[in-house]
């Protein structure tokens, strides 16, 4: 794979697009399914919870076969540079004027990575399919793009009563003490693969995990961390128009630290 080189599979191979040398689409495909991961230096973390996650996304559509899904993600994986840090990126489309749905693979160089994060309150939730990564991903980031306008890098989208749920392009935990607080399970939202990393460590090291319902009033004074494959872990550093987050120090580098050696080397190449 070549960095921005879209690459669709094609009769059990991955070919390259030939969008790539004509004018573009009148109109995007729509993205029905999609995830994303860090790659650094060929060693990726949680891997097999990524494939698990679009894969089973990918059945859920009835679209495509489970054999050629699985086959889809190991020419990807495959395919992935041993070297440099990425950003690739793995989608089942469907495009307006065929029809027809199509899984395909983008290598991307990996955005800069940062230790805080600004958020503000998402003005409205644009949700269609918030257990899904993929369908939404356009509209929240319209809702990104709003939050920016307010000077956050952010947007923390809150349930009808109020509720944190999760960020648009993130999932949001926080501390109260020493106890480790996640969004209630009955507030729908993408299963983050951070976050299930994040609450696993949790359970292994002893750490009390809380199951909250928390507005964003009820979080003045409380560490907030944003989750994502991109960041792993990053500090709330402030909240436009909201609380003010707290940060107890060392505990923010001991945590990426932990999530850091998880890293595991991508499968040999075949």
């Amino acid at each position: 794979m070549s960095p921005g080189e879209t690459l669709l599979w094609r009769g059990g191979e991955l070919a390259s697009s030939p969008a790539e040398s004509t004018a573009p689409a009148a109109s995007p495909p729509d993205v029905l399914v999609a995830d994303s991961w860090l790659v650094l230096g060929g060693a990726v973390r949680a891997l097999d919870v990524h494939r698990d996650r679009f894969t089973s996304s990918v059945a859920a559509t009835g679209l495509v076969a489970d054999d050629d899904v699985e086959a889809f993600w190991g020419a990807v994986v495959d395919r992935l540079p041993r070297d440099g840090a990425w950003f690739p990126r793995v989608e089942l489309v469907r495009d307006h004027a065929a029809g027809a749905p199509e899984l395909r693979a983008r290598l991307r160089t990996a955005p800069d990575r940062t230790r805080s994060v600004r958020v503000a309150t998402a003005g409205r939730d644009p949700r269609t399919s918030p257990l899904v990564k993929g369908p939404d991903l356009a509209a929240l980031g319209d809702v990104r793009v709003e939050a920016a306008s307010r000077g956050a890098e952010e947007a923390v989208i809150l349930s009808p009563e109020g509720h944190v749920v999760e960020g648009a392009w993130s999932s949001f935990v926080w501390w109260r003490g020493d106890s480790l607080c996640t969004p209630a399970d009955d507030l729908p939202r993408l299963p983050g693969v951070t976050s299930r990393t994040v609450l696993t460590l949790a359970a292994v090291l002893g750490v009390d995990v809380l199951h909250d319902r928390t507005t964003p009033a009820e979080l003045d004074g409380a560490e907030i961390w944003s989750l994502s494959a991109l960041h792993g872990v990053r500090i709330v550093s402030g909240w436009v128009d909201g609380p003010s987050p707290a940060e107890q120090p060392g505990r923010l580098a001991t945590w990426q630290a932990r999530l850091d050696a998880l890293r595991r080397p991508l499968p040999a190449t075949s």
